[in-house]
């Protein structure tokens, strides 16, 4: 190991790491920032341009693309014609390669970013760099993360300056992942604003990309404002701010092609059973108010299903503006409730069906307080969610030593004023893998109102009946079809789940609910098909009926809800659940 050369946008821990090299004799040659750090630690270095003999250039944009920095980070150790043209070329060998870029993801973040800030922050010799070197892996150690600056620093030391081939092999795959990673998110950034812009929408070779959502409550700009702003201010000027989901492009429609950029944040035990390998993923590029950033407080580990029954709990909970819980067995609620207490809340919800309940999920939208945990201390329950936890109730849940607790980084208010917005799109998608292929979707998470009834029988349903047809249409979205949910009073009743036929989760529904049946509201996820499954709930003592409405006996089931004065209205809405 003769020579590295050191050029970082992420300093941490560099100068540590560089004062090893300069230990083990190693010449540093280094580039601006990057430069005057290690400089300033005393650290000798050369700047690029005293190998290159040419200067940086257009602000920077031209430091190391050069054939002294490439050829002797390309040179084949292995083969003469290489190291012949390289000393008849009076190039010196780079044996390391410290490089990461810059921040353009970090860039994007921001909520003013222009679009020339995305532009400056695009690194061109940086990854150059890198690939040079990770194609070259056998005789260039190729570092991107400066967590790996301690292990090959160790190594370098143990070894007089050498690295294993494991390291080297290894540092080149975290190598080519990096620049993969770092493209893709440029190439998402762009394509969903550019990608399918129709060329009357580009002005004088300068693009403008009206804005199409809501931004911070404004109403987006109409198409003549757009117009004269573009003439009036460069593409550089303008800040783009978007809530377009990942693999949405600006006019809204699904990419071309995907590039997933995704984390492990860990292994799992196994997958839905224990004969499958599984893990678990964050998308890179989403905020960190998701469920995915949830914290574990206490527990152990979370299992695959764990973490799809908790996801499933939690979907349900954040649509509702006041306490609101959900227990959830195998990515269905058995019991959902809201009250004025979170305590309240819970125990409907759990009384819903408390067989169904032993060893279930449980997920809360507001600070689970220290009598909601004293409720649930004799309740078997594998994992409890929430956005914070009173320091008591931690103390109680804490006894239990499996039970996982998490908690999600969630502001409910902000999410359910997004939600409500008429321009709200989820920036989160729904994927599903089929063999050989991927389906992508939105996520059904619009919060409906009033509005949305049409009520279609003589009988009109009273106030309480419309608030409880919110309650259960929220609810029923959430339940596997065919699904059926009786509910009363904001709390769920009974609940008829991933049935093949309509009557069969309509009797469920019933079964489960017992007497509290009386009285109560239904909701279907889709139409019905037939009068069967209606005519059974009202004589059970369903009292009012929410559906989609389109069946092709619509006309005969109104007229039964009719015959019984049993209220019901038509949403136009269908919410499938596979």
């Amino acid at each position: 190991m003769k020579r590295a050369l050191i050029s970082v946008s992420n300093k941490i821990g560099i100068v540590k790491f560089a004062e090893v090299l300069q230990r083990l004799g190693v010449e540093i040659i280094s580039t601006g920032g990057t430069y005057n750090q290690l400089t300033e630690a005393k650290i000798k270095a050369l700047k690029v341009e005293d190998i290159t003999n040419f200067p940086e250039m257009l602000n920077g944009r031209l430091k190391t693309l050069h054939p002294f920095i490439h050829g002797a980070i390309l040179a084949d150790r292995s083969r003469d014609e290489h190291i012949k043209q390289i000393l008849d070329a009076k190039m010196k060998l780079i044996d390391m390669v410290v490089v990461n870029l810059y921040p353009f993801k970090e860039t994007i973040a921001k909520p003013d970013v222009t679009l020339k800030d995305a532009v400056e922050n695009i690194d061109i010799g940086g990854p150059t760099m890198i690939r040079s070197a990770a194609k070259n892996y056998k005789d260039v150690v190729v570092i991107v993360d400066p967590d790996d600056y301690e292990k090959i620093a160790g190594e370098l030391e143990s070894t007089c300056g050498t690295v294993s081939d494991a390291s080297l092999f290894s540092l080149a795959v975290k190598a080519f992942q990096h620049t993969c990673e770092y493209d893709s998110v440029i190439f998402n950034y762009f394509f969903k604003r550019f990608g399918n812009l129709k060329e009357t929408e580009y002005k004088n070779t300068k693009v403008y990309i009206r804005p199409y959502l809501k931004i911070d409550n404004r109403e987006s700009q109409s198409e003549s404002q757009s117009e004269s702003q573009s003439e009036s201010q460069s593409e550089n000027e303008v800040a783009y701010k978007s809530r377009i989901n990942t693999f949405r492009n600006s006019n809204g429609s699904y990419i071309e092609a995907l590039n997933l950029q995704l984390k492990k944040i860990q292994d799992l035990r196994y997958g839905e059973n224990p004969h499958q390998k599984a893990a678990y993923y964050k998308f890179t590029d989403t905020d960190t108010r998701c469920f995915a950033d949830s914290i574990q407080l206490q527990g152990k580990e979370l299992s695959y299903n764990n973490i799809l029954d908790a996801n499933a709990a939690f979907s349900i909970v954040k649509e509702f503006d006041k306490p609101c819980v959900a227990v959830i067995k195998h990515n269905n609620p058995c019991g959902v409730a809201c009250a004025t207490t979170v305590t309240e809340a819970y125990r409907n919800a759990h009384f819903c069906d408390p067989l169904s309940a032993f060893g279930g999920i449980v997920a809360c939208n507001f600070k689970w307080t220290s009598d909601a945990a004293r409720f649930g201390a004799d309740k078997f329950i594998e994992v409890l969610i929430a956005p914070d936890f009173e320091e008591e109730a931690l103390k109680i849940l804490g006894i239990k030593e499996n039970l996982r607790v998490l908690k999600i980084n969630f502001d409910l208010t902000s999410h359910l004023a997004n939600l409500k917005s008429d321009n709200y799109k989820s920036k989160y998608t729904d994927l599903k893998s089929v063999e050989g292929g991927l389906l992508i979707q939105d996520i059904d998470e619009n919060v409906a109102g009033s509005e949305i009834f049409k009520v279609v029988t003589d009988t009109r349903p009273s106030k309480k009946q419309i608030d409880d047809f919110l309650f259960a249409w929220q609810i029923v979205k959430n339940v596997k079809s065919n699904a059926i949910v009786l509910t009363a009073n904001s709390s769920t009743v009974g609940i008829g789940a991933g049935q093949m036929s309509r009557v069969d989760s309509t009797k469920i529904a019933i079964e489960k609910a017992k007497d509290k049946v009386r009285g109560s509201v239904l909701a279907s996820d889709a139409f019905f098909p037939f009068e069967d499954a209606v005519e059974i709930a009202i004589k059970a003592g369903v009292e009012a009926i929410v559906q989609p409405g389109g069946s092709i006996k619509d006309k005969e089931i109104i007229a039964l809800c009719d015959k019984f004065k049993v209220p019901m209205a038509f949403t136009g809405i269908r919410h499938f659940k596979h």
